[in-house]
């Protein structure tokens, strides 16, 4: 990465190093920094014994990786405009019932997704079904699974991404599968069977 000295920024206790990011206006904001301090170790008289046995006194590093934790997710929601990536976002798959009959179905997957360590919660199935997918489009929840009766007797979900749109029909298991693999290796889902692995990616 490229990097300047801060004229004038300079901290009192010893040298740093800080990342600073611009926001959706161009605006700078300091977040994640890591510091050299020779203040508190004085302070609080701390020493260790050196290999030679005396007694010396230690520097201290310390670091804050993401600055004010408020200030980082405020411009990183902003940056995004809420559409936080897959590995990131509080509800990455919901499942939509066409009709009160498959949500013991609906609660089964959501079950096992969440045993997998997905988020994925079930839309109460009140509102019609292009209802409900605007509200999921709305909420910038990035996968929706329309279900309905056939679904729940070939036990496979009706697949649509927020991004591509409808992605066709896939096994429960193969469908949760996929997407595990997205969250662990922090990449989107486009198509099902097209998402590089990870290994390719580094390679490239």
């Amino acid at each position: 990465w490229e990097y300047g000295t801060d004229e004038g920024g300079g901290a009192f206790y010893g040298p740093k190093i800080d990342l600073k990011i611009k926001d959706a206006i161009g605006r700078t904001w300091q977040c994640s920094t890591v510091q050299c301090d020779f203040n508190l170790p004085e302070r609080f008289d701390l020493e260790y014994v050196s290999a030679e046995g005396t007694k010396e006194r230690p520097i201290m590093v310390h670091r804050a990786i993401f600055g004010s934790l408020e200030r980082f997710f405020g411009i990183l929601i902003e940056n995004c405009a809420g559409e936080l990536p897959f590995w990131l976002t509080p509800t990455q798959l919901r499942l939509l019932p066409v009709t009160d009959s498959v949500q013991d179905y609906c609660k089964e997957v959501a079950a096992k997704a969440n045993k997998m360590g997905l988020r994925v919660e079930v839309d109460r199935g009140n509102e019609r079904l292009a209802k409900q997918i605007r509200n999921a489009e709305k909420g910038r929840i990035p996968v929706m699974a329309v279900v309905g009766v056939k679904e729940m007797e070939q036990g496979t979900l009706a697949v649509r991404s927020r991004k591509e749109g409808d992605l066709g029909s896939f096994n429960v298991d193969d469908l949760l599968a996929e997407l595990k693999r997205c969250d662990d290796d922090a990449i989107e889902m486009t198509k099902m069977g097209e998402v590089p692995k990870k290994e390719e990616e580094e390679e490239n």
